[in-house]
């Protein structure tokens, strides 16, 4: 089965569902430095799968999934920042962790199946 539009592609969704969870989270924060950096990061990973899969080429679709895996290192990155500030508890810190390696290894098995 081909995939239609972007909407459909699971690591679009998980990616959509983490963001939404990562604004709840981080909403009431005062570091408005942190708070923006992880929410951009998170973004990034949802906007760059439906950018890349509007382009309709499977070599441009290929770099804008290489950038969302990218995005999504660096909020594991900032997940491990907003641990060791406290701004979220180890048990959250474990949970999103696991979120993000998720969208990322998916990522990832779709590039190698455009390859």
């Amino acid at each position: 089965m081909s995939i239609e539009k972007f909407e459909d592609i699971i690591a679009w969704q998980k990616a959509k569902e983490l963001t939404i969870e990562t604004y709840k989270i981080f909403k009431n924060s005062k570091d408005f430095n942190f708070k923006s950096q992880i929410e951009r990061a998170m973004v990034s990973v949802m906007n760059n799968i439906a950018e890349g899969f509007e382009r309709k080429t499977n070599n441009e679709f290929k770099h804008f999934l290489y950038i969302a895996k990218g995005s999504a290192g660096e909020f594991r990155s900032m997940l491990y920042l907003a641990k060791e500030l406290e701004y979220i508890t180890d048990e959250k810190f474990k949970e999103l962790f696991e979120k993000i390696l998720v969208v990322s290894k998916i990522i990832a098995k779709f590039i190698q199946s455009l390859n």
